[in-house]
């Protein structure tokens, strides 16, 4: 348990270390004056781990940044979106819940991003681990803090390059000021956080207009006949719900998007 608990808080550390490119040297500053002033004092190791302290700070920023990484970094973006389209295209208004929506975004974004996980856990956290269990006395070796943030950066940094377009990529090295590197390895997570995220927000918005399609085809249907009918004071939408609906469910709808909302995605192995 305590080896679990221990585990989790490593992987806290590591993401927002990671994502907000804290310095992996640590980092020492001290404010000192006379008489009754306080002296405030932050050392970091100088073996390329980070202080007690820093450590303290990142857990404590997690709990602010956690939902802002999660949409930023991971698929969840793409997910939520095209989920709300899909209500809007039913029409069912607050049915499914925006709770349910977005809880049923977070557990396919965990199946997209298993795989990117369990890398940064062999490659980082597990190394990271084994390394701060040696006692003191021993010989010092293995993963120190630096060299985890940038392993952990590795699998996460390769997912978002693979859903990026190049021109959005090219935009914010633009921005950035910065020559387009032979490696995309060594772009830094403020030009490829930004580039995924519109890269994102145009794929999901791709996808929203095919889901409109065929429910804006019933619309104008079922428009049409009460127009022919000479019913104009029936609101077509709810005589068009029905059939939507009938028409989502008799083509195994929730399958086909879960489906083709987790397969889209491209993860490096």
């Amino acid at each position: 348990m305590m080896r679990d608990r221990r585990a989790f808080r490593t992987v806290l550390v590591l993401l927002v270390a990671a994502v907000l490119l804290v310095p992996a040297d640590g980092a020492a500053q001290q404010v000192a004056a006379d008489g009754d002033q306080l002296t405030l004092s932050v050392q970091g190791g100088g073996d390329g781990n980070l202080s007690s302290t820093i450590k303290i700070v990142l857990l404590m920023t997690l709990l602010t940044l956690a939902p802002s990484i999660i949409v930023l970094t991971t698929s969840f973006t793409r997910m939520l979106i095209v989920l709300g389209f899909l209500r809007q295209a039913l029409g069912t208004h607050q049915t499914p819940s925006n709770q349910i929506l977005a809880g049923m975004a977070l557990f396919l974004s965990i199946v997209v991003m298993t795989p990117v996980f369990e890398q940064i856990n062999a490659t980082a956290i597990q190394p990271y681990l084994a390394a701060q269990e040696q006692v003191d006395g021993e010989e010092q070796g293995g993963m120190t803090d630096r060299e985890a943030i940038e392993a952990a950066m590795v699998p996460l940094r390769n997912f978002m390059l693979a859903q990026t377009r190049e021109k959005d990529l090219d935009l914010f090295l633009e921005l950035n000021r910065r020559e387009r590197p032979e490696d995309l390895g060594e772009l830094p997570m403020s030009v490829v956080v930004p580039s995924f995220l519109i890269s994102e927000l145009k794929t999901a918005f791709q996808m929203g207009f095919m889901l409109y399609l065929p429910f804006l085809i019933v619309d104008m249907v079922i428009a049409s006949v009460l127009m022919s009918m000479g019913m104009m004071m029936l609101p077509p939408i709810l005589v068009s719900l029905p059939f939507k609906i009938l028409l989502f469910v008799l083509v195994d709808g929730w399958h086909l998007i879960t489906r083709s909302l987790v397969s889209a995605f491209h993860v490096p192995v």
